[in-house]
């Protein structure tokens, strides 16, 4: 068995340089003006390790925001501060087949988010975060991160306001129809709080560190939150890829249209990475490509 804490650095650039080559099949988003401008060419990767070891390569002063990856530590938020009964009353564990902003699959399940990793989901659960308003809730949320996994994280205002600039009619009918079926009160609050949320910023080690938090007991965390988040993210953390890839990693994943991608390996530590270059399901290809070689040439998988 080889595991993460064998890795050397030699072996971690050769590996970085082949993920590059590959994230050249993919593209930079560009719905979002702001995201548009990311250089496609940027990788950055940091591991952190049970054992106090850290290894990071490539560009890891890039800042980027975390998107949809920030949907496994609200989830995780919430899990913590109502428990599992109650957050699974208001959203599924089930895996989706169909894009990840999709009206229509919440209508064919008569508006339940299938889960929490999906738009649905994540707006149904941005509208549960503790706080008075959009603001109040992510700069709460924001500061438990901080605190919990010693990160610098922040609210990036400039890419906020290029979201807001660009507002998703899919979210906008996906918020109205919560609100159709009485899961939602208004859909102003949660779609502000959504957007929030999703343009929490920081670089590779901020996302590695609190990656930490779902990679072993650190007596923060409730060891059967970390299980239930770690699960859900294996068949549910990449869109309508998450299967293919459960086979081929075997790992927890869970990305974002930023560019950011987390990895945990139970009990060993997490592998955070940024490339902003994304395949047409919205997951950036170079770091999958990354954590995929990373996964089989250290025998990473979670299924033994």
């Amino acid at each position: 068995m080889k595991g993460l804490n064998k890795l050397t650095t030699t072996e971690l650039s050769v590996w970085v340089q082949q993920a590059k080559i590959q994230a050249q099949q993919g593209r930079v988003i560009d719905r979002i003006p702001q995201l548009s401008l990311a250089d496609p060419g940027l990788f950055a990767v940091q591991i952190c390790c049970k054992s106090g070891k850290s290894i990071s390569f490539g560009d890891r002063a890039c800042i980027f925001p975390l998107m949809s990856v920030i949907k496994t530590f609200s989830l995780l938020y919430l899990l913590e501060h109502f428990g599992a009964e109650t957050v699974f009353g208001w959203v599924g564990v089930q895996p989706s087949d169909a894009p990840f902003n999709s009206l229509e699959q919440l209508v064919s399940d008569r508006g339940r988010p299938r889960n929490p990793m999906i738009n649905s989901g994540a707006i149904t659960l941005a509208d549960k975060l503790p706080g008075k308003d959009a603001s109040q809730r992510t700069f709460l949320f924001c500061q438990w991160l901080n605190q919990l996994a010693g990160c610098q994280l922040w609210l990036d205002e400039v890419m906020l306001a290029s979201v807001r600039l660009t507002r998703s009619t899919a979210n906008e009918a996906i918020a109205n129809y919560l609100a159709q079926v009485g899961h939602l009160e208004n859909i102003e609050t949660p779609l502000d709080t959504y957007e929030q949320i999703c343009c929490i910023s920081g670089q590779v080690e901020d996302l590695a560190l609190l990656g930490k938090l779902l990679a072993f007991d650190n007596g923060c965390i409730s060891p059967q939150n970390r299980r239930i988040v770690n699960a859900v993210m294996s068949i549910c953390g990449l869109y309508e890829a998450s299967a293919q890839f459960a086979v081929r990693v075997g790992l927890p994943m869970k990305s974002g249209i930023g560019g950011g991608l987390i990895a945990i390996v139970p009990g060993e530590g997490a592998i955070a990475c940024y490339s902003p270059s994304l395949d047409n399901i919205g997951n950036p290809v170079g770091a999958i490509a990354f954590v995929e070689v990373l996964a089989q040439e250290l025998q990473l998988s979670v299924f033994g």
